[in-house]
């Protein structure tokens, strides 16, 4: 799974894990009374992502399937967050990863999971058969 651009996927996750995780646990510690549902979705989505990479890293089938489980879950997430920070700005004083799509990351959010997404299904195919 993580041959090709698998491994881009793998890179960009580990990324992901470390951007998220980083500015929610500074946000966490220094201004949580500021806006806790946002920062708390941030750490959140790290904690995705970083199930993601482990299960990318892992291998075997019983991965391939959690992974893209938690991947239509992390696009589940993006879409929900995104429609409601748009729809409902005040609930989110401060931005989150996830926030109008992921725009404050270069919308990787939402494109990764659907392209991880794809990745995966293909993995699975060629597993078979082979």
């Amino acid at each position: 799974m993580i041959t090709g651009p698998g491994l881009l996927l793998l890179w960009l996750y580990g990324v992901m894990v470390v951007g998220a995780l980083s500015r929610s646990v500074y946000q966490m510690s220094t201004e949580l009374d500021r806006a806790p549902l946002a920062y708390s979705l941030s750490a959140l989505a790290a904690l995705v992502y970083a199930f993601i990479t482990y299960t990318l890293v892992r291998g075997g089938e019983k991965a391939r399937r959690a992974a893209f489980a938690c991947c239509a879950a992390e696009l589940a997430g993006v879409l929900i967050v995104g429609t409601w920070t748009l729809v409902e700005p005040s609930a989110f004083p401060d931005a989150t990863v996830w926030s109008d799509y992921g725009m404050g990351y270069v919308f990787i959010p939402v494109l990764l999971p659907v392209t991880a997404m794809y990745w995966l299904r293909r993995a699975r195919t060629q597993a078979l058969a082979a």
